[in-house]
């Protein structure tokens, strides 16, 4: 099997390249990066003779075709966000599969020429969208009506990292982190569909703590879509509350919430600087150098879900907890191994033939469950579940 990994430079596709590098399955790996000579530097944990890399430019969906026309049995999207409808357009165009961990709202539209292309998309396929969605369609299928779908995820230092103010460092891109502080929050409460405002995302009555296991007291803060997922998996006729949440120590939405008020958040350029600057991209040259993690620390990721319902006339609810810690050995972040991991598990069962169906897929309900937690298990990831019934 041969796997292109468009933006394999990045910090989620160094995990994706090391564990497709493991895999006895792949014969060949295309590194295509802006800078994938850099590659070298992998070679403490990476197998780099099994890896070609290709510079390309993503801007540009010729130059994406030309690499996935390589005889690519399957490509991997790591590429920034906006970047995403490029690699799907050159996806189909190139007749290749391809896996993403991005949001699927700027290619849903994309579903009915990728099965005339018989293309397989599989985006949101990460950790969150990603494992998460896989849980989902698992539990709900345990339910006659499901009533209380709830979603917890974040990452964060562990606590003798936690160095600075802010109680947080950088393991993903930290303009993507300043970008996910301004958004809406869907969800049901009491039966009702109801909207927290990106301006009101860090100072409203959604706001609470959980108790974590091994960690302790972590912050709850409304951040997504819920009601999407649950019209996807058709159970949102009988829900009373769903909500996703993501998770940090306590303060967060104390420090947000002030500096939101301060119009630090803002795309707008700031009035009387001798030069175009908002204060958010301020924020992202001030603040992203201080929140760098030291060699020797380790970040956490955390996932909490919560299902609740009936099933055969009684009560039962479905708790899964999972959690990751940075690997010291290879340098990978928890987060990197939580993204890098489902999505190269996912592009092999695709370039397989596991998974055959064509169209823009979904992880809820286009994933095999069973054989995707076994692959998970192997690398160390492990999804606890507890099930409680009432009599």
């Amino acid at each position: 099997m041969k796997v292109a990994v468009l933006g394999g430079m990045g910090l989620q596709g160094k995990a994706a390249l090391a564990d497709l590098a493991r895999s006895k399955d792949v014969t060949e790996i295309i590194c295509a990066d802006l800078e994938p000579n850099a590659l070298g530097k992998m070679a403490n944990f990476l197998d780099v003779g099994r890896v070609t890399p290709v510079k390309i430019d993503a801007s540009s969906k010729d130059s994406l075709v030309s690499v996935l026309r390589q005889d690519v049995d399957v490509a991997i999207d790591l590429l920034p966000f906006p970047l995403m409808p490029n690699a799907f357009d050159a996806a189909i165009e190139a007749g290749v599969a391809l896996v993403s961990t991005n949001y699927a709202n700027t290619v849903r539209h994309l579903h009915d020429r990728a099965v005339e292309a018989g293309v397989s998309l599989m985006p949101e396929c990460g950790l969150d969208p990603g494992i998460d969605l896989i849980i989902f369609g698992h539990c709900v299928k345990q339910f006659d009506e499901v009533y209380v779908l709830n979603s917890y995820c974040g990452g964060f230092p562990e606590t003798k990292a936690c160095d600075n103010p802010l109680n947080y460092k950088v393991t993903w891109n930290w303009d993507m982190v300043l970008g996910s502080q301004n958004r809406e929050s869907v969800f049901i409460k009491d039966g009702r569909r109801l909207t927290v405002s990106a301006s009101d995302q860090h100072e409203n009555k959604m706001i609470h703590q959980i108790d974590f296991p091994g960690l302790g007291k972590l912050e709850a803060v409304p951040n997504g879509d819920a009601v999407f997922y649950t019209d996807l998996l058709g159970v949102t006729g009988t829900i009373q509350e769903t909500s996703r949440y993501a998770l940090r120590w306590p303060g967060w939405c104390a420090f947000w919430a002030l500096l939101k008020k301060l119009g630090f958040l803002s795309d707008d350029p700031v009035d009387g600087l001798s030069c175009k600057v908002s204060p958010r991209q301020f924020l992202v040259k001030l603040m992203g150098p201080q929140l760098q993690y030291r060699d020797d620390e380790r970040d956490i990721v955390v996932m909490h879900n919560v299902f609740k319902g009936v099933k055969d006339g009684r009560k039962k609810s479905i708790v899964t907890n999972l959690m990751i810690e940075r690997d010291l050995e290879t340098g990978l972040f928890a987060m990197n191994q939580g993204v890098g991991y489902p999505v190269s598990i996912v592009a092999k069962m695709i370039g397989s033939g596991q998974i055959k169906k064509k169209g823009i897929l979904s992880p809820a309900i286009d994933i095999p469950y069973k054989s995707f937690m076994a692959e998970l298990s192997k690398r160390g990831i492990e999804v606890e579940e507890e099930v409680s019934e009432e009599v």
